[in-house]
């Protein structure tokens, strides 16, 4: 891996500023656990399979598979703060469009512009982290900022499951993050110096030299196959819990929270590891090992129920290593100085390429054989994500 591109800033880290974004993130990834929450009462309400379901949790993959990269664009060229508060507003309208749906379609639709939104505040959190805070800190912030997915959906997973209904949590959500995009704009400081913006065509130089870079593509590869596992479980964990454990939803619900909180640990180890010297190659294999050796004892062997509830909080756990390791290196590969943001974006379609894929498949194959099989995708990317890990070596 090359070396840092990044220095200390001239100014001390701004907390209350990187503690609204965080918790920005938190509540965009409060729409992606909404929806796992939710899947038993939509498959209910509309009559839908696993894989129909599915898409409720991929459509925001899906635009990040294709706009990451115009994403972190668009953030350079207009502005890190102000993008990340158009994207909660998108979030805003979005879910109060949603909880009025009256058909799977409708809902949908207003999934697509969740998804915009979460795309926009995943690609403009990070560049404002990178702007605001100083070099020593980058490692902890970083991996304070990579938790906010689980922290997001365990929350989700929570109170989802205490509400009557899945419309007034779309409702809630909806009120969150219209409250959050003024809160941002308030705590965070935009851009002090002005800057003359690239034209488009350099703007698309730079986004043809980002994705032809060897070490942006390795990161968004190894992002993409730890969000393949990771969403290949999280997503259905209610429905698997559920199914193999016979609880209530409720019940389901806490202990998917449980599962997912454990990430949070994962992403702040990875945070104090890297500040102490940690190989970032060597974070990624670890979490891809065990992701891969959990993932397929939790869908392919007949555990009892409670060793499958601690080899979910196992997979969770050590997985949440990865993300912190590969988002806190973006700015030491992007290919010039000035391209992390669309480093970010990259890594984010590689993310969300893995999002897609992992619970539209898994959904599919469950359905068409039953639990068991889907341990056959797990160990397919585990061994991908090993090799994309050593690759990364320096």
């Amino acid at each position: 891996m090359t070396a840092a591109l990044t220095r200390a800033g001239a100014e001390p880290t701004r907390w209350p500023a990187v503690a609204a974004v965080v918790a920005s993130g938190v509540v965009a990834a409060l729409q992606v656990g909404k929806g796992a929450i939710a899947l038993p009462a939509l498959r209910a309400e509309f009559g839908l399979g696993l894989e129909a379901a599915g898409w409720i949790m991929s459509v925001f993959a899906l635009l990040g598979v294709v706009g990451g990269i115009p994403a972190g664009a668009a953030v350079a060229r207009f502005g890190d703060r102000r993008l990340l508060a158009l994207g909660l507003a998108a979030l805003a309208l979005g879910s109060l469009a949603g909880s009025i749906a009256g058909s799977f379609p409708t809902l949908l639709a207003t999934r697509v512009l969740e998804g915009l939104g979460f795309l926009l505040v995943v690609v403009a959190a990070p560049a404002l982290l990178q702007r605001i805070v100083a070099g020593p800190d980058r490692d902890l912030a970083f991996g304070i900022w990579s938790a906010f997915m689980p922290a997001g959906m365990a929350i989700a997973l929570l109170l989802g499951a205490a509400l009557a209904g899945w419309r007034p949590f779309w409702a809630a959500n909806a009120v969150l993050a219209a409250i959050f995009a003024l809160l941002v704009l308030v705590a965070v400081r935009a851009r002090e110096r002005a800057r003359d913006n690239p034209s488009w065509r350099e703007t698309g130089r730079d986004a043809v030299l980002t994705a032809t870079s060897r070490g942006p593509l390795l990161l968004a590869a190894a992002f993409g196959l730890y969000s393949l596992l990771y969403f290949t479980l999280a997503s259905f964990l209610p429905v698997l819990l559920m199914d193999r454990m016979g609880v209530a939803v409720a019940t389901a619900g806490v202990l998917s929270a449980v599962a997912v909180g454990a990430n949070v640990l994962g992403n702040l180890a990875a945070g104090l590891l890297l500040g102490r010297g940690a190989a970032r190659w060597a974070l990624i294999a670890t979490a891809v090992l065990v992701m891969a050796a959990s993932g397929i004892a939790i869908f392919a062997l007949p555990l009892p129920p409670t060793v499958v509830l601690l080899l979910c909080v196992l997979f969770s756990g050590v997985g949440g290593l990865l993300p912190a390791t590969v988002l806190g290196a973006a700015g030491l590969v992007a290919p010039k100085p000035g391209l992390a943001p669309m480093t970010l974006g990259l890594t984010m379609q590689g993310n969300n390429l893995g999002q897609v894929i992992g619970p539209v498949v898994v959904g599919g194959v469950v359905d068409a054989a039953g639990w068991p099989a889907a341990a056959i995708p797990v160990a397919i990317a585990g061994a991908l994500a090993l090799a994309v890990a050593v690759a990364l070596r320096p």
